[in-house]
């Protein structure tokens, strides 16, 4: 996934920028909200970190805004304001989710998870395909009972895929899931992971359509 985090405190910005990161998605950290508008017109994101007090706004008319023109992207809001009144203020302004800061970095990763899969229609975190048992949450697989080692990189790419069954990815599609602006991608990196997968995983369970990019196969 593709994550924009909006958030102006440098210690705890870092903190989550990092871990998303480890998790295995591409992360923008932005600390105002016309960069993270900004940001918007410049890319498409899975997913919107969202703190409600920001040095130029608040964050609930920025996500009434989003939500007025059509944009249906996940936005979890990551605050210290914890009132009860604060919560509903978020939800009804379309927030999917609401975490009261200070949170558990893990938990965090958790609900990133489940937003995720929410939206991919998807919600059930235990799945299987061909003789693949395939743990969303505890992000694992079992491959004919045994475990598979991959990398966050693998997953994230394996993840990506999973979530849209049957559509064809680009390379740059599958590129903005894993990488923020700031990283490097080389001609062949897609290609690597993707080698790497099909070892680990079988063949087939990634198909290739030369020219146009890859799609979930059977393993």
């Amino acid at each position: 996934m593709r994550v924009l985090l909006i958030e102006d405190d440098a210690v705890l910005g870092a903190a989550v920028a990092d871990q998303v990161r480890s998790d295995g998605h591409g992360v923008d950290h932005v600390t105002r909200l016309d960069d993270a508008d900004a940001a918007f017109a410049a890319s498409s994101y899975d997913l919107v970190l969202l703190d409600l007090m920001l040095p130029d706004g608040r964050g609930v008319p920025f996500l009434r805004r989003l939500r007025a023109r059509g944009d249906a992207t996940p936005v979890m809001i990551l605050t210290a304001l914890d009132q009860v009144s604060d919560r509903i203020d978020g939800l009804n302004a379309g927030a999917d989710d609401y975490l009261v800061k200070p949170f558990d970095l893990a938990e965090l990763s958790a609900r990133i998870g489940s937003v995720a899969r929410r939206y991919a229609g998807n919600p059930n975190p235990l799945a299987r395909l061909g003789d693949l048992e395939i743990d969303l949450a505890g992000r694992t697989i079992l491959k004919a009972g045994r475990k598979v080692t991959l990398t966050a990189r693998e997953w994230a790419i394996f993840e990506a895929l999973f979530q849209r069954p049957g559509q064809m990815l680009s390379k740059a599609q599958l590129g903005e899931a894993l990488y923020s602006f700031d990283d490097e991608i080389g001609s062949n990196t897609i290609e690597v992971h993707v080698s790497h997968l099909r070892k680990k995983l079988g063949r087939g369970v990634i198909e290739t359509e030369r020219g146009l990019g890859y799609r979930l196969g059977q393993p």
